[in-house]
């Protein structure tokens, strides 16, 4: 199958966009590949420091003639989809040492939760942990005594950060290691609806609480389809995780034996063997577009909008969100899961995951087959799936049909042919929405608008009964400059009410509304943020918008709105506690939203 054009094009138009930093930032790695390791010239106390703690690896270390793997964590016990990673170095030291190598841990990094800061002064600090985490990846590796390193995260920020971080050891290959969806709860469908009955006072926190933990009740990733699984999905699309590793639950022998077989793996795709693979070369223009399609084709988290952007630029690639929309007009949503049907992730990869998903696009043309990955020359490696047999781990050919098109379609029958995302441009700047799971009668919302400058005031309104018609909420000053951009996802049950009231609805904000919007209209990301003085901040209440998902456009359409003072708000309550005050550099020197939000530059 030829490759599709507009994926062609997109591509191409990347390149051409990136050709300065993408080539200035390739020879820094060639550079640095170079000099090789430091750990021969090491001083004879810089090496005892190294290996002082190495135990039985200490005199091999000290030879410098193995092999040498270490490993980046953001293990820590609150996170369930991080609890897995505790067990993980010592089973990976053992594998190398049987392999013939040795393996250190060579950093922690932070990994905060999402779910649990949701609506808490902690989610200002949560975009920015990403580089937190980016820059405590490039700690943990610079000593530089590692011919390969192998990462150990999933969640939200977790992920995208690990990538930066790794691109900036780009000389070296990486190989990042899932722990997997924890088992399946209560449905999320009808952890939602416990949600709605709660925000409508008809049930009580006990109610609530149990409905809750009967969801997310052991050890894994949260199982519907937000940012923490959309990541994972990447890094097979991307060609860093192994083929079929992704939604493999923890605690399993197959998961183990992914870990292993992970571990060996990148450590013979070190300049010492004959496979010598860095990241930088997986991490190309073709691999990022693959990532877009990906991304397209599940439905996947918006939040990935601003993480891919600020990945890609750590990398030297430049990416923008009109990128985003060309791709997602062209690229069938095959899959539905959760918040955009009923299924969860364990559903999904059942019916046969992102292996038979991959080949449907590769034959397709909606993917570059011919791109470098941590299992072998191109994409087709990950149309395999792994399992166990007497011989221990084996990949075989993944199913060729789905088993449950109600979860996943062939591309020939998919569920829409677009992957239900929009760019959104207008009087109002410029925005993005995910539609995939937006029923076609609220893709156009024109309705009065209600401003407010926190989410707590709006839901505060919410309670008072003051949203009795249709109506457009306005939600700024939550950009990264304002306020660290975070999440809006509790606005969710309050906006799903109105709507199922039969109220048009719908949500503007500079802020964050994740992967789980599901079924509500919203334009999120709007740039230039209110704080910047964008056209957001001299809205009104009651001045009439028009959200058009169809034609793409954001608009105030009051006679002489975009004329008043933009509006100021009083935000000295968001730069301190709970650890604000310490990012107050971030928020001055941040990058906007479609410039991926970062603290880096290109």
């Amino acid at each position: 199958m030829s490759l599709n054009p507009t994926l062609a094009a997109v591509t191409d138009r990347i390149i051409a966009r990136s050709e300065a930093t993408r080539a200035a930032y390739l020879e820094r790695m060639r550079a640095a590949r170079g000099k090789g390791p430091a750990r021969a010239h090491l001083s004879c106390s810089g090496q005892a420091h190294a290996y002082a703690a190495a135990g039985p690896d200490q005199q091999e270390l000290a030879e410098g003639t193995t092999g040498h793997l270490g490993i980046v964590t953001a293990y820590n016990d609150m996170l369930s989809a991080h609890q897995p990673f505790e067990t993980y170095p010592a089973l990976i030291r053992k594998a190398v040492r049987r392999a013939g190598g040795t393996a250190q841990v060579a950093g922690g990094v932070p990994a905060m939760c999402d779910g649990v800061t949701q609506g808490e002064a902690g989610m200002e600090l949560s975009l920015f942990s990403r580089d937190v985490i980016a820059m405590a990846a490039g700690i943990a590796l610079s000593h530089n005594v590692f011919d390969a390193a192998v990462f150990l995260g999933v969640c939200d920020k977790i992920v995208p950060g690990l990538v930066i971080g790794a691109q900036a050891f780009g000389h070296i290959p990486a190989v990042f290691l899932p722990a997997g969806p924890m088992t399946s709860g209560l449905a999320n469908d009808d952890k939602a609806k416990i949600r709605q009955k709660f925000a409508a006072g008809e049930i009580g926190r006990d109610e609530l609480l149990k409905a809750e933990m009967a969801a997310y009740h052991g050890p894994g990733t949260c199982t519907f389809y937000g940012t923490a699984n959309t990541n994972q999905m990447l890094m097979e699309f991307m060609g860093l995780h192994l083929p079929g590793s992704s939604f493999v639950t923890p605690g399993t022998p197959l998961r183990e034996a992914l870990t292993v077989e992970g571990a060996k793996r990148a450590l013979s795709l070190s300049a010492l063997g004959n496979n010598y693979t860095p990241v930088c070369d997986v991490l190309d223009e073709k691999a990022y577009a693959n990532g877009i399609v990906g991304l397209m084709a599940t439905g996947g988290s918006t939040n990935l909008l601003i993480h891919l952007i600020a990945m890609a630029r750590a990398g030297g690639i430049v990416l923008d969100w009109q990128d985003f929309s060309d791709l997602s007009d062209v690229i069938p949503l095959l899959a539905r899961v959760y918040p955009n049907g009923l299924a969860d992730v364990n559903h999904f990869h059942a019916a046969g995951g992102l292996g038979y998903m991959i080949g449907e696009l590769l034959n397709a043309g909606c993917l570059h087959p011919d791109t470098k990955t941590v299992a072998g020359e191109g994409l087709e490696n990950y149309v395999m799936e792994p399992f166990l047999s007497e011989d221990g781990l084996t990949f075989r050919a993944g199913p060729g049909q789905s088993l449950n098109d109600a979860v996943l379609r062939p591309a020939e029958a998919p569920f829409q042919k677009t992957g239900g995302l929009k760019r959104l441009t207008g009087n109002l700047g410029t925005a993005v929405i995910k539609v995939s799971a937006v029923a076609k009668e609220h893709h156009v919302v024109e309705a009065p608008a209600r401003v407010f400058h926190d989410q707590e005031a709006a839901k505060a309104a919410f309670k008072a009964g003051e949203f009795t018609g249709d109506v457009i909420v306005v939600v700024r000053f939550q950009g990264p400059k304002a306020n660290g951009m975070p999440e809006l996802h509790s606005l969710t049950p309050m906006l799903g009410i109105l709507q199922g009231r039969g109220q048009k609805v719908a949500l503007v904000t500079d802020g964050r509304m994740s992967g789980a919007s599901g079924k509500i209209p919203a334009a999120i990301h709007v740039v230039p943020e209110a704080l910047d003085g964008g056209p957001i901040a001299r809205v009104r209440d009651g001045d009439l918008l028009r959200l058009d998902a169809v034609k793409g456009t954001l608009e105030v359409l009051t006679t002489g709105a975009l004329e008043r003072e933009a509006a100021t708000a009083d935000l000295t309550a968001h730069q301190h506690g709970t650890g604000r005050e310490l990012f107050s550099l971030f928020r001055r020197s941040v990058a906007s939203a479609d410039e991926g939000a970062s603290v880096f530059g290109v």
